[in-house]
């Protein structure tokens, strides 16, 4: 038994879910609306303000938990939106937005421009602080993952892009004993 898939999804004031034929489930909300194909051997039923997923048989489990996972953070991305931190450290290593474009100097000869993709907002609030920011919980971690694979935090000094509250595995060094 599924127990993520068999758990209801109380929806929010102010969001719809609608489900076509199609396997096609798009969700509405204050803060916009978002699109996914599902798997069309999970029937998606709506009564009142729950959403409840079934299947028809017992070898699509793994499929009934992600569907459900995936449309309730639809759910809760178009109701309150995701937001991930990231940090720089380093000496020398800040970040400013220009316009459209995420310019990181992380030590390279050159500054590293990254574009900001469609329906995600980037914040600088200090010049080694970034938020990015969207109601697709897939866009905002993968956007996030671009930016801190131009420099990722090494093991010795910690120098590079980490998130907010990650841990880095510190190694002593040649001359630690």
């Amino acid at each position: 038994m599924s127990r993520i898939g068999n758990k209801l999804i109380d929806l929010p004031k102010d969001v719809t879910v609608t489900v076509n034929d199609d396997a096609t489930v798009t969700v509405k909300g204050p803060k916009g609306e978002l699109t996914r194909t599902v798997s069309p051997k999970i029937k998606i039923t709506q009564d009142g303000n729950q959403v409840k997923f079934e299947r028809s048989n017992e070898s699509d489990k793994a499929i009934h938990g992600t569907t459900r996972a995936n449309v309730n953070n639809m759910v809760v991305g178009v109701a309150e939106g995701f937001q991930k931190g990231l940090e720089l450290v380093g000496v020398g290593y800040r970040a400013q937005k220009q316009g459209n474009k995420l310019i990181l100097n992380v030590g390279y000869s050159n500054p590293v421009e990254i574009e900001t993709p469609e329906g995600l907002t980037v914040d600088v609030p200090a010049n080694t602080q970034i938020n990015v920011s969207g109601i697709s919980k897939q866009a905002v971690g993968q956007f996030a993952a671009e930016i801190r694979d131009v420099r990722p935090p090494e093991p010795y000094k910690g120098k590079g892009i980490k998130y907010v509250g990650e841990h880095i595995r510190r190694k002593e060094g040649k001359t630690g004993k």
